[in-house]
């Protein structure tokens, strides 16, 4: 078993993670541990952006992406930076788009970091070689086709004097062939290959962007594909496979019939809460663009001094009322700080808006006495309200667990029914200012299909931002509370969520496209 990543002694360690093609689900559970236990992370063009929210807050972010002409930081100058930041004795996490040692130039850092004195470590990937064909619907290997598998590089150092690929090697070895890196070339690689006996006839598909939202492919022949990549204005990055098994494709292709397959969707929620909604979107085949636009933070001082004063006294209230899971996480942690017991929060009853602030409540073990069938503050009133508990509520004692800023319709509903309620403050939202992953300079450059926002404070805060909704962007609401905010804000939602939850919000936008 690995152990624990973490720094040795006055020089630290550097691992070399490969971060897969692109899906998230494609991340290694080593890779993972990696990126959280770094203190700096230096990530790549091809590295999915998004998993640098697991890094630690404090952690350093550092950009080194290269593309064709363009490079964020020179080889040179990621190898020395890396040396750099070990030997400060930090630990340095290398990501890298794919596996590190398929010509991902890991082994060229390693050398750096062995000359330098600096501990390593390969953590291997998953190379788009191999998933992006199986992403398009092909198997690189097939009993029917093949038992052999020849995977090159169609981008070799530009200070070679001449290529060391033998075109006609590769051209007439049997079997399946994968090219990486190629497809600027593609016009002349093609034509080497069958310069050196390859058939003209022999079928090719191009990947791009594999595994994600934004996956493409087309196909051809030898002698077709570089005008069909053309006329398709196909750019990289790419996979390139030739060989029989690409016509396995017609029959297999399982990934991109999804019902969103091209649509990119904006994720507003915060970081922490994001994964939910993006994994669902993403397993109906969107681009999904992970954008928050709030934050939590603890509550001003005065207002964390009453929280957990509250917190402590939680056990004299006959009710504890919550509305959003935030509310629950910041409870049960003021909670356990001085607790250390569950049944220390006494005999009270608990109350949730709904489905998801229950679930919220299960994963500390507690259970949900009252939770509406429409989940808005009104209705979570009116459930207290009805006949069976109109009398109860009475003189009852009530701990409302809340953020800074809400509507006080629920409180006024409460107070006028007779409930004694005090407000516990646990937790404010505030706009997102930072940028980590790129996905607002991403948004403005390239915009969105679909927005989504999980809560007004979402769309409040995005146009604080000063972000801009095209009229072309379609809005999905989860609810009338978040509808309302954005109809005030000068937007019209295209669609809202029926229920009001995190599954509804998907199906909406699905009916939407």
């Amino acid at each position: 078993m690995s152990s624990t990543p973490t720094s040795t002694g006055t020089t630290g360690i550097c691992y070399l993670v490969g971060a897969g093609p692109g899906d998230p689900g494609l991340m290694t559970i080593r890779g993972k541990e990696c990126i959280e236990a770094a203190d700096v992370v230096v990530y790549d063009y091809l590295s999915n952006p998004d998993f640098l929210k697991w890094a630690k807050p404090e952690a350093e972010l550092i950009y080194a992406g290269k593309k064709a002409a363009d490079h964020a930081i020179p080889q040179g100058g990621i190898n020395e930076l890396l040396v750099q930041k070990a030997k400060e004795g930090k630990t340095v996490c290398r990501l890298k788009g794919g596996d590190p040692l398929m010509f991902g130039r890991g082994g060229e850092e390693a050398e750096e970091l062995v000359e330098a004195g600096v501990k390593f470590e390969f953590v291997p990937g998953i190379s788009s070689t191999i998933a992006g064909p199986a992403y398009a619907g092909i198997p690189v290997t097939h009993r029917d086709h093949c038992s052999q598998l020849t995977i090159f590089t169609g981008h070799e150092d530009p200070t070679k004097e001449e290529s060391s690929i033998d075109y006609a090697h590769i051209a007439n070895t049997p079997g399946t062939k994968v090219m990486l890196m190629g497809v600027q070339r593609l016009p002349i690689i093609t034509s080497r290959l069958i310069e050196g006996g390859g058939d003209p006839e022999f079928p090719v598909a191009l990947v791009r962007w594999a595994t994600t939202g934004q996956q493409k492919t087309i196909t051809g022949t030898l002698a077709t594909i570089a005008e069909v990549a053309e006329k398709a204005e196909f750019k990289a990055p790419a996979v390139a496979i030739f060989g029989g098994v690409v016509g396995c494709r017609e029959q297999l292709n399982w990934f991109e019939d999804r019902p969103l397959r091209g649509k990119r969707v904006v994720v507003t929620r915060t970081r922490p809460q994001a994964s939910q909604l993006s994994r669902q979107l993403r397993d109906l085949g969107a681009d999904v663009l992970e954008m928050p636009t709030i934050r939590i933070e603890q509550p001003d001082e005065d207002d964390m001094r009453d929280f957990a004063k509250m917190v402590v006294d939680a056990h004299t209230y006959e009710w504890l009322i919550f509305t959003s899971p935030n509310a629950v996480e910041c409870f049960f942690e003021a909670f356990y700080k001085v607790r250390t017991d569950a049944r220390e929060i006494g005999g009270c009853r608990i109350a949730a808006v709904g489905p998801g602030t229950k679930a919220k409540l299960a994963e500390y073990h507690m259970a949900t006495d009252l939770m509406p069938e429409v989940h808005v503050a009104e209705e979570l009133a009116a459930a207290f309200e009805n006949e069976e508990l109109a009398g109860s509520i009475e003189n009852s004692t009530m701990l409302w667990v809340r953020p800074k800023e809400t509507r006080d319709v629920l409180f006024h509903r409460l107070n006028a029914a007779g409930a004694i309620i005090d407000q516990a403050i646990a937790y404010k939202t505030v706009p997102e200012t930072d940028d980590p992953t790129g996905a607002v300079k991403r948004y403005k450059e390239e915009g969105a299909d679909i927005i989504t926002f999980t809560s007004a404070s979402t769309y409040e805060c995005f146009c604080e931002m000063g972000l801009e909704i095209p009229k072309e962007t379609q809005i999905a609401s989860i609810g009338p509370v978040t509808s309302e905010a954005i109809r005030e804000g000068g937007h019209i939602p295209g669609v809202e969520a029926r229920p009001y939850t995190i599954p509804g919000l998907v199906e909406a936008v699905r009916k939407l496209v």
